[in-house]
């Protein structure tokens, strides 16, 4: 259950990379909170700004990274300022990742109660004895069978999910406050995908860690998160409540995402793609980045960038399709079908389904 105390503050973010090819506008002013206890997910595809986001929120970033703009703030201090001794500092103990592969995230030579206990010795600078036995105990809780036996075994003596709940133990293994899981169920199956999902929702509900939850995956997004931004070209277009979202969806991007998602209702060979591909951040477009992929883009979409427009206290989308003066369109039948559903369940008069103010 998420509260209304911040934890984490990205304000006006701008990050470029230098290649030899030139200069990618990697991420393009954005910004967003975290409330403790709450799941935001981040949504998009390959190549949007989701992974880079993240990397700087943890002080990750590549030496060919340049902060051009903006902060990052974790109680009021702006981790882009922290230097290494201070990053270290946050790193495990405020802040935690899971990252996509558990294989490369583990050291294949050390036994997994050792890596497990490691946060402990470093953050809180307790015994080797008593973080081992923390060690175990997480390993328990994160559902590791014969967990006594199996501490001193390695990596690869587990499956993928096993790994993968290992990786969680020492993520969580000193209650941090702010858990960034970057697509930590792509490489496992869809029954150990399901069963790492429940698993970070109920170890959340114990310790109140906010998450950011980093996906392409609209499904994964549906069970976990309490609010969705929704990312494009290294810029946030859409955020809101994952109701607001997935049923009462603004942006032409959103729509193609989930107009592009299976449900059980719809038919074989009914999925649509979204048509095109991302723009060149080497040279980003004037105006409305998706543009070039709207079916629905006017001429101002080529010249202007749209702002956020307001359509309800908690939900913003960035589309001149919101303007006051524009044109009324018909967007696709599965998003139609949506805002139907959003409608007899809040009890919604059909004209407030799209409000731009």
């Amino acid at each position: 259950m998420s509260s209304n105390k911040k934890v984490l503050e990205v304000k006006n973010l701008a990050i470029d990379f230098h290649t030899y090819a030139g200069t990618v506008k990697a991420i393009r002013d954005v910004s967003f909170d975290l409330h403790q206890g709450e799941t935001l997910a981040i949504v998009g595809e390959s190549g949007s700004g989701k992974t880079v986001t993240t990397k700087t929120i943890m002080g990750l970033l590549a030496n060919n990274a340049e902060v051009i703009g903006g902060t990052v703030e974790l109680h009021g201090k702006n981790i882009l300022k922290m230097n290494d001794r201070e990053l270290q500092d946050v790193r495990g103990k405020n802040i935690a990742e899971i990252f996509q592969d558990p294989m490369t995230s583990l050291d294949p030579t050390m036994k997994i109660g050792r890596q497990v206990a490691e946060p402990l010795m470093i953050h809180q600078k307790i015994s080797k004895e008593k973080a081992q036995k923390r060690a175990l105990e997480m390993l328990k809780l994160v559902g590791i069978k014969d967990a006594e036996k199996r501490i001193n075994d390695y990596p690869h003596q587990f499956s993928g999910g096993m790994r993968q709940r290992i990786v969680i133990a020492i993520a969580l293994i000193c209650n941090p406050e702010i858990l960034i899981a970057d697509e930590p169920t792509t490489a496992l199956d869809v029954t150990i995908q399901a069963q790492i999902l429940d698993l970070m929702k109920e170890l959340q509900a114990k310790i109140s860690t906010s998450i950011i939850f980093i996906t392409h995956d609209l499904g994964v997004v549906a069970s976990m998160a309490d609010r969705v931004a929704v990312m494009y070209a290294g810029k946030i277009v859409e955020y809101g409540s994952v109701d607001e979202i997935f049923y009462n969806p603004q942006h032409p991007y959103t729509w193609g995402l989930l107009n592009s998602m299976p449900t059980l209702d719809t038919a074989k060979g009914e999925l649509e793609p979204i048509p095109g591909t991302p723009p060149d951040l080497l040279d980003p477009p004037v105006g409305d980045a998706f543009a070039a992929r709207n079916p629905y883009a006017m001429k101002i979409d080529e010249e202007l960038e749209p702002p956020f427009f307001k359509v309800s206290p908690s939900h913003y989308a960035a589309t001149w399709l919101l303007h006051p003066d524009a044109p009324a369109v018909e967007p696709p039948a599965e998003i139609q079908r949506r805002w139907k559903i959003y409608q007899d369940t809040f009890q919604i008069d059909s004209a407030d389904l799209r409000v731009g103010e």
